[in-house]
């Protein structure tokens, strides 16, 4: 594979001009095509398949209002006041009707239908369905819903709008969230000690984000895309295309400095660094796709668009990057005398066996210290770990509402007074398909009997009239429960309705099922708590198979895998510990604590499965390479952690800059995932593959890079460091492994 990269290299830093044309027409077809069939967003989260989902579509064809989203107006009279008052009566009743004419609106229930009147007679309650979905609904038409409560207003009473016909809102991306950009520059810039070679890495990412994303806008005019994975693919293909950009540069700058001709090192840069970002670029990618198994769609298309950016960015940094390098020329190469040339000259000679080579930089001398003593390391560094991890046991899912909407917009507050004036079932209610087997009057008896019968259930506050259709036998009754739609007692009661189903249907002649947003939202939470073993299952069984391919090697992939669970384990306890039981809440500014967003789990070991293969190919192949040219394990280990600490740093803190700074957003889905991807990337870089890592591999010392003689055969060689491109700097040709677990130790 180096060999087929180093060529790539060569060929797009003599044919720059090619290939710079090549991909300004690629980015120029993707904006042009969205400007063309233009795109929009769907936050609809579905489940084919499933009982509520099922059921949904069923209701559909006989209750479109009921099966359509719908929206709350929520009036509230001054003290000493009520809303059956003269005045305010009739500032609902003309805000109602405006209602009723708004775009899109197939029925208005009032309050004194619904019974949705508190004692005091303060506030008040109405629905406005829709026969639509919320990802249907006009861009305008809410804004026109807001516009009819003017009456209402007018008469003294304080008005809300809410309900499930408001969503997450599309990520806009703010001064905070683009900072991460800006400290990305920062440390690039300290990295290379050139701004040139500092704005390389942003240039080409920008270009593969700005590709992704429009081509991904493009198609959400014919796929279903929602604002989440539009988010996702954002910060992911903004992280990694620095730092796949910043992988190949720090190579190239390193060989320019060495002497090396400008194209030959933009080749063998492409070849050697860039093998470990293909390696690295289709684990993230093929983990991503992994999400496909899970079969909920809108998951799907999340892990499809951003493996897609992903790709790009690889694509990008194997291309794109070398021909800039092409522009460029020798002005890339650090100015002599500079400390970018003198590191360069020490990893000159240190690969050549010189005691230059011993400089006591930052990363040597963590290397030395945590493989002096590497077994209370190892024993320190993973009982931290599981300490982090402890909360993940309190881990609970759940998809979010309107009660994770930032403080201050309506849809939160209409969702507080709603709990607060009626309780929390009011802003997730259950609804129940009933079809009897019998029409007509019978069969609105037999309805009339499931709405008895549910109100007997333990967790119901509130049994709606039925709703009945005469030509089918179908009927549609609401059930309001005592707790919230992200509430246990909710789940539970779901799960009560559904066990108690054939025992209704032998009482009352009538099948049911539970369906609605809130039954749809705990169906796929369910799914997803089901999923999330097998697919953990998958990704370890992967990483364990490609580590074995690239290291050739029993202990590294074990080592990896273990490490990179521990990652993974730290970073729920820290979500557990942050978003469900307050800690640092207010600091972050999560708008409410409690369940965290239900697909969470499985992103985070998608994704930072790739980052941490990432740092374990950069990391460990420059110890491999130490260990195949000098046989010795303990210095390999020092040495290549030595060559690869300051890159592996640079680039694990422009990732933990660019994904916190998306911890600065509103949106409740984005906010945790952001939160947790910087927090494992921290902990998988700096404790799992700089402590963790070295402290294993000097304690296991040549067992590490063991392989049956068998296996070896049987194996292909990737050649991920790019052996096969470096000639022999001394007389003696390198030993092979073979050789050398032969030889004596």
């Amino acid at each position: 594979m180096a060999t087929w990269l180093y060529r790539i290299g060569l060929g797009a830093y003599r044919r720059r001009r090619l290939v710079l044309a090549a991909w300004l027409a690629v980015l120029t077809g993707a904006v042009c095509a969205l400007l063309v069939v233009g795109g929009k967003l769907d936050n609809e989260f579905t489940i084919p398949g499933s009982e509520s989902q099922t059921a949904q579509d069923t209701m559909a064809e006989d209750f479109p209002a009921a099966a359509g989203t719908s929206a709350q107006i929520v009036f509230t009279a001054p003290e000493d006041a009520k809303v059956t008052d003269p005045r305010a009566a009739q500032g609902i009743q003309r805000t109602l009707a405006a209602a009723q004419d708004a775009p899109q609106v197939a029925v208005v229930i009032p309050p004194d239908k619904a019974g949705t009147v508190t004692p005091d007679g303060r506030t008040a309650l109405a629905q406005v369905n829709y026969d639509v979905s919320r990802s249907a609904l006009d861009e305008d038409t809410l804004e026109s819903l807001e516009e009819t409560t003017k009456a209402a207003e007018e008469a003294g009473l304080e008005v809300s709008v809410g309900g499930q016909a408001y969503g997450n809102g599309v990520l806009t991306p703010s001064i905070l969230e683009l900072l991460g950009v800006v400290v990305a520059l920062g440390v690039l810039a300290l990295t290379f000690g050139s701004l040139l070679a500092a704005g390389m890495p942003l240039l080409t990412a920008f270009v593969g984000i700005g590709t992704g994303l429009a081509g991904l806008l493009a198609l959400s005019s014919g796929v279903t895309v929602s604002s989440t994975a539009l988010s996702l693919a954002l910060m992911l293909g903004l992280a990694v295309g620095i730092d796949y950009a910043l992988f190949v540069l720090s190579r190239h700058r390193t060989q320019l400095a060495q002497g090396m001709e400008p194209h030959e090192s933009a080749g063998r840069a492409v070849g050697t660094a860039g093998s470990a970002v293909v390696f690295a670029g289709t684990t993230v990618v093929i983990a991503l796709v992994g999400l496909v198994v899970v079969r909920i769609p809108f998951l799907t298309v999340m892990g499809l668009s951003a493996a897609a950016t992903v790709l790009i960015a690889v694509l990008v940094a194997v291309t794109l990057l070398p021909a800039l390098f092409g522009l460029a020329g020798a002005r890339l190469a650090p100015r002599p005398g500079s400390r970018a040339a003198r590191r360069a000259a020490v990893g000159a000679e240190g690969v050549a066996g010189s005691p230059t080579a011993k400089a006591s930089v930052m990363g040597r001398r963590w290397a030395r210290l945590v493989t002096r003593r590497p077994l209370l390391v190892v024993i320190g560094t993973v009982a931290a770990l599981v300490t982090l991890a402890l909360p993940a046991a309190d881990l609970r899912l759940a998809l979010p509402d309107n009660g994770t909407a930032a403080h201050g917009t309506s849809q939160r507050e209409t969702y507080d007074t709603v709990a607060d004036a009626f309780g929390p079932g009011f802003n997730g209610p259950l609804l129940v398909l009933t079809e009897a087997d019998t029409k007509g009057e019978a069969g609105q008896r037999q309805a009339a009997a499931v709405a008895g019968r549910l109100q007997e259930l333990p967790g119901v506050v509130k049994i709606g009239q039925p709703q009945y259709a005469p030509e089918s036998g179908r009927a549609v009754i609401q059930v309001v429960p005592e707790g919230g739609p992200q509430d246990e007692s909710t789940q539970d009661l779901v799960d009560v309705i559904r066990d108690n189903a054939s025992a209704i249907e032998r009482e009352t002649g009538a099948a049911v099922s539970v369906t609605g947003t809130t039954a749809i939202g705990i169906d796929v939470s369910d799914r997803l708590s089901a999923s999330l073993l097998p697919f953990a299952a998958v990704v370890v069984g992967l990483c364990l198979i490609l580590l074995l391919l690239v290291f050739r090697s029993l202990v590294v992939p074990v080592k990896a895998t273990i490490g990179f669970l521990l990652s993974v384990g730290a970073s729920f306890g820290a979500v557990v510990a942050v978003f469900q039981w307050g800690w640092l809440a207010d600091a972050l500014d999560v708008a409410r604590t409690g369940p965290v967003v239900s697909f969470l789990p499985i992103v985070l070991m998608a994704v930072l499965f790739g980052l941490a293969m990432d740092y374990e190919v950069f990391l460990v192949s420059s110890m491999r390479e130490e260990w195949v040219r000098t046989g010795r394990a303990r210095d390999a280990v020092i040495d290549g952690a030595e060559r690869a600490s300051r890159v592996v740093t640079a680039a694990a803190l422009i990732m933990f800059f660019v994904f916190a700074s998306f911890v600065a957003t509103e949106d409740a889905i984005v906010k945790p995932i952001a939160f947790s991807l910087a927090f494992g990337v921290l902990v998988d870089a700096f404790v799992v593959r700089m402590t963790l890592v070295p402290a294993v591999l000097a304690m296991v010392g040549r067992g590490a890079w063991w392989l049956p003689r068998g296996l070896d055969r049987l194996l292909p060689d990737l050649d991920i460091e790019g052996a096969r491109l470096h000639e022999p700097t001394h007389t003696e040709p390198a030993r092979s492994l073979t050789e050398i677990n032969a030889g004596p130790g």
